[in-house]
Order: structure tokens, then C-alpha cells, then sequence
């Protein structure tokens, strides 16, 4: 890559991270589509700064015919229509009233485990080793608190407040909230902080760690979470790092929670982000009534 385009790559990171708020995550998400941007522009013959929109649609045709994911393509072009904002914030290109499309994606439906497999995922911690209290307190938390994989990875002793009851959680984009840390969740959760976790040699501050006593990271919670629901029976392709998530969301609505305060509690920006889980559950009954003979 040119030196002048790694330099304003690597500035470009600079304002997400510190101007924007993005993750870390999100960041090198960010870089690795711009660098697939300025590999197109090079082997194109073409500017590097920012596609007009018939040159943005033939880099999207470019991705499609490497038989990437719509949500991948809509990714990219949404990456770029921040590339094109940082230029004119930064005053390195004029500013300009057009707006870079977004194309369509498929609509996901999230996975769900049943309340009958979530509570067998959790039984299959059952063991007195430390490991198995582990697992047991980690899952009983992301459930029960509806947590994403790296928001479980990265709470602190001092994130907790067992007398009081909650959970301060540090989300996308460095953004804290605090969600109930009650029942049985509360419970495991006290009772391996006290007995099991020091049995870890904790190295820092971190809650759910490693057998080396380091925190765990996403990598290893995927793992835990195919290990325990392989062993509860569960298809491995029913299961991911946020199945527990949207377990957690779809189950309470279907117990009458609102979607605002689901909103709240899952951290969503958006509430359009909360609403597929209405979309999904629509959905379900929508089957249900087609297809079961007594609906």
C-alpha cells in the first residue's frame, strides 16, 4: 500500500476510535474493507479517495462476483460512506450533498434456544470442578443479563454490586449500562466470584478467566458454548457466542416485556434493531398457525 494511503488509513482508524466511539472490533473491521477499497481502486485504475455511486455499484458487482454476503456488500458500502465523511470533516476532498447507497440485505431471523434448552445447556455445567463453575456462572450471566459475547469477556470485580443487585456493562462503542443482576444469576455468579475464582490465580481484575487466570476472550466463550450445548444435545449450528442474547430477548418478550426497556437492557441504539426480535416472534406464530393440524 502507498505510504500516503497508510497514513490516511491509519488516520481514518484514529477518527473512528476517538471521534466516533467504534470498537475495537469495528475498527479493524473498518480497515480491513478500506484496504480492500484502494486494492479495487489500484488494480481499476481508479482514485482511491471516494466512488461516485456508478463506481461504488461496480465495486459492489466486484464483491458479489467474489460471492461475498449481502450484509458483507451492505457492510463495505457502509464503510465507505464513512470513509467519505471523515475526507470532508478532515477537509482532504470538497464537501458533497450526494449520499453513497446502501444496498439491500437479507433479513436474518435470530437463532433461539427453547427455555427447555437453555436450561440444559446450564445443566451440563453441572460438576464440582472449577471449570465446570466457570461455565455454569458464565452462561447463567450472558442469559440472564442478555450480554454479548465481548461484553461477558470484559466485566471487572468492580462492575458488580451483588448488595445492590446490578451489573454495569461496557458495550459497543464504550458505552456503559446498567442491567439487573438477580435470581439465580445473581446467586452462581456470588458463589464463584467468592469460592471458585481465586482458585483461577486471577492476573488482573477480570471476572470469567482462563485456566492461566487471564480473562477469557471471545474466542474462548464460542467454545465453552459449543463444548456445553454439544453436551446437552444441541446442534453445534444452533449454537454461537450470541444465541444466549437472543435467547434471552425473545424470551422475555414473549412474557410481556415492552420493547423499550428491552431496548435498554440489550443496549441497542436503535429500537429497530430491538424490533426483529417482534419480527421473529410474529414469525414463529405465523408458522405455528399454518402449519400446526390443532392451531
Amino acid at each position: 500500500m502507498p505510504e500516503e494511503t497508510d497514513i490516511r488509513l491509519k488516520t481514518f482508524c484514529e477518527y473512528l476510535e476517538f471521534e466516533r466511539g467504534a470498537s475495537a472490533n469495528t475498527v479493524a473491521s473498518y480497515r480491513t474493507d478500506m484496504k480492500s477499497w484502494f486494492s479495487f481502486a489500484r488494480a481499476s485504475g481508479i482514485r482511491d479517495d471516494v466512488p461516485d455511486s456508478a463506481v461504488l455499484a461496480r465495486y459492489l458487482r466486484h464483491l458479489a462476483s467474489l460471492s461475498r454476503s449481502k450484509s458483507t456488500i451492505q457492510r463495505h458500502a457502509a464503510t465507505l460512506r464513512t470513509w467519505k465523511r471523515f475526507l470532508e470533516e478532515e477537509g482532504l476532498r470538497p464537501a458533497s450533498s450526494e449520499r453513497l447507497p446502501l444496498p439491500s440485505k437479507d433479513r436474518k431471523l435470530p437463532q433461539i434456544l427453547g427455555e427447555g434448552e437453555i436450561e440444559r445447556i446450564i445443566q451440563a455445567c453441572s460438576g464440582d470442578s472449577p471449570m465446570d463453575k466457570r461455565d455454569r456462572a458464565l452462561l447463567e450471566t450472558v442469559y440472564g443479563c442478555g450480554l454479548r459475547a465481548s461484553e461477558a469477556c470484559r466485566i471487572r470485580l468492580g462492575d458488580v454490586d451483588f448488595a445492590a443487585g446490578i451489573l454495569r456493562v461496557t458495550g459497543k462503542g464504550d458505552k456503559e449500562r446498567i442491567v439487573p443482576l438477580v435470581g439465580t444469576c445473581r446467586k452462581v455468579l456470588q458463589r464463584y466470584v467468592s469460592e471458585t475464582r481465586p482458585a483461577f490465580r486471577p492476573k488482573g481484575e477480570g471476572i470469567f478467566l482462563t485456566r492461566s487466570g487471564k480473562p477469557l476472550r471471545r474466542e474462548d466463550m464460542w467454545r465453552i458454548i459449543q463444548k456445553r450445548g454439544h453436551k446437552a444435545g444441541i446442534p453445534l449450528s444452533r449454537l454461537h457466542p450470541h444465541v444466549l442474547r437472543h435467547s434471552f430477548a425473545t424470551h422475555l418478550l414473549r412474557r410481556g416485556m415492552d420493547l423499550r426497556t428491552l431496548q435498554e437492557l440489550l443496549g441497542h441504539a436503535s429500537i429497530g434493531t430491538t424490533e426483529r426480535y417482534t419480527h421473529f416472534d410474529i414469525e414463529l406464530r405465523d408458522i405455528y398457525d399454518r402449519c400446526h393440524p390443532r392451531a
